[in-house]
């Protein structure tokens, strides 16, 4: 782990061999094996925290994580998403108004966490809502280039912004990438996070589906893991960083 100080061209990285997403079911072993991360040591004080998936997947994809965090002492709300496959900017919008209700119901702010796509949906996020987002973190998410991906990723993009075109409901289209409905989404990406958040941006560079020099985000802490992109929610290293970063907050502010 550590922080990143490169600046890369996305544009000529290459994604790792796709062969590697087959290490998920071995992190997941590797964290299940881990008695301290498998039962960690509960915070009462724990914020609350909201969960959203990667692309085309859906709440139970971060089933591992969301007890974790419950195990440790969080609210920890999801995102209602089936499959994130939705236009950005709806997505967004929906998010927020989730985050609204769930900050309101808890009484502070909230800890996001996203995984690929999802990281880049809860950046927006973070940044139209900076008073009730007390932290942000992005599991393997492009947002220096969300089509930095691998060849059978970008096909599987492209159907189903195709799907889109056609009219077919809950799905994103070609004009979310330049047209004017995600314009204020794209920005949101290379925007500005509000000062003093805690922000962290996982990345892999064994991933097989995200280049993880997009996952670079200027203004949050570079961590790397040796992870498939998939495996990020269930691996050891990440909830490391992530016991450290949610420890630090829930630390008293006499003892900072």
């Amino acid at each position: 782990m550590g922080r990143m100080s490169a600046e890369p061209n996305v544009a000529a990285s290459p994604v790792a061999p796709l062969w590697g997403e087959l290490r998920y079911g071995g992190e997941l072993i590797r964290l299940l094996a881990d008695g301290e991360l498998r039962a960690p040591r509960r915070r009462s004080d724990a914020q609350p925290v909201l969960l959203i998936p990667g692309f085309m997947a859906g709440d139970g994809s971060l089933a591992m994580l969301r007890y974790w965090l419950r195990r440790r002492g969080h609210r920890v709300a999801v995102s209602g998403m089936r499959a994130n496959v939705d236009c950005a900017e709806r997505s967004v919008s929906r998010l927020q108004e989730q985050l609204r209700a769930f900050a309101a119901d808890c009484g502070r702010p909230v800890t996001l966490i996203g995984q690929s796509r999802g990281g880049a949906l809860a950046r927006a996020v973070a940044v139209r809502e900076p008073g009730i987002v007390s932290g942000l973190v992005m599991l393997g998410s492009p947002v220096r280039d969300s089509l930095a991906v691998s060849a059978r990723v970008l096909r599987t993009v492209r159907l189903v912004a195709r799907l889109g075109d056609l009219g077919m409901p809950g799905m994103f289209s070609s004009s979310c990438r330049d047209g004017d409905c995600c314009a204020a989404f794209r920005a949101d990406l290379s925007a500005p996070l509000a000062p003093g958040l805690h922000a962290l941006a996982v990345h892999s560079r064994t991933d097989g589906i995200v280049d993880w020099r997009a996952c670079l985000d200027p203004h949050a802490e570079a961590i790397e893991v040796d992870s498939s992109h998939c495996g990020m929610s269930v691996h050891p290293a990440v909830y490391r960083a992530l016991e450290q970063m949610l420890s630090q907050s829930e630390e008293p502010a006499w003892s900072r």
